[in-house]
């Protein structure tokens, strides 16, 4: 179309991208770790520290500067500097995926993989918990290092006969015992069963009793996980896990109920940093003690 100088209607009002939104058009961005962007439907402002598969799509978790953490759909709907983007998968996915699949693959506790190893027959030496919740969660992340190691972990049901426990274990040489104890903190029941078990004669060298401070295994676990900040604080005469299951709106009636919780929560841990510090550090520490050359 040839336009005179002087036509008022010089241009064409169809030309270019006129159905454009105000804010321009997305575009594709990796979600890679550490990029901030906006949820549009919350105004939600956070940076990108993991995207994963969940429920059979791909979520991006986003953490604001409070270090509190959302969860949104991977796809469209964010912005960056005020311009629409679809977050897509992160370009070092790719090559996370490549390094996984080589023989230095990590185990869940963060050991190089050992592969096709034969478990190691049994030693005399122990380490023992708690609970059946304890076991299996140390069975998770720690499983694959102790059969190798050749180390397994009984349960105590409850620490009350802590004193009697090892003295039927009978340590010595060659028969350690490491034990781990749940809300091992200064004034409680749990403090003082210890330090009486601690003064057993004869015993320190072949025994080590280490604990955390959380009220039951299940707090071990980064609240995160649960898309909470911290875990919340349950009142004086309400049972801990039922009251967590009520804050987390699960079934909590029944005995089963707890159980399935459990086991939602056991699910969400996939490796080591997935738990808080105290418990990897008293873990690792029973797991050398019962392992090193003199037990």
């Amino acid at each position: 179309m040839i336009v005179s100088p002087h036509d008022r209607y010089g241009s064409d009002v169809l030309s270019g991208d006129w159905r454009a939104p105000r804010r321009g058009r997305s575009v594709d961005l990796p979600a890679e770790t550490g990029t901030v962007v906006e949820e549009v439907e919350t105004g939600w402002v956070g940076a990108v520290v993991r995207v994963e598969k969940a429920g059979g799509m791909h979520v991006v978790h986003l953490e604001d500067r409070r270090g509190r953490v959302k969860a949104f759909p991977l796809g469209p709907g964010f912005l960056v500097d005020g311009r629409p983007v679809t977050l897509t998968k992160p370009v070092a996915a790719a090559a996370a995926l490549a390094e996984a699949r080589q023989a230095s693959a990590r185990t869940a506790s963060g050991s190089v993989a050992v592969h096709d190893a034969v478990a190691r027959v049994a030693r005399g030496s122990r380490i023992y918990v708690e609970g059946r919740h304890d076991a299996e969660l140390v069975e998770k992340v720690w499983g694959d290092d102790l059969r190798i190691e050749g180390v397994v972990v009984e349960m105590m049901d409850g620490v009350d006969d802590l004193a009697a426990i090892i003295a039927d274990f009978q340590p010595g040489p060659g028969r350690r015992l490491g034990v781990l104890v749940d809300h091992l903190v200064p004034g409680t029941k749990e403090a003082r069963i210890v330090e009486q078990a601690r003064a057993l004669p004869g015993l320190a060298q072949h025994v080590k009793v280490l604990g955390h401070p959380y009220v039951d295994v299940w707090q071990s676990v980064r609240p995160a996980r649960l898309g909470w900040d911290r875990w919340p604080v349950i009142p004086r005469g309400t049972s801990w896990k039922h009251g967590i299951c009520a804050a987390l709106g699960w079934p909590h009636e029944t005995q089963t109920d707890i159980a399935h919780a459990w086991k939602r929560i056991l699910g969400t841990v996939r490796t080591y940093a997935d738990l808080e510090p105290t418990l990897l550090a008293s873990v690792e520490e029973l797991i050398d003690f019962v392992t090193e050359p003199a037990a």
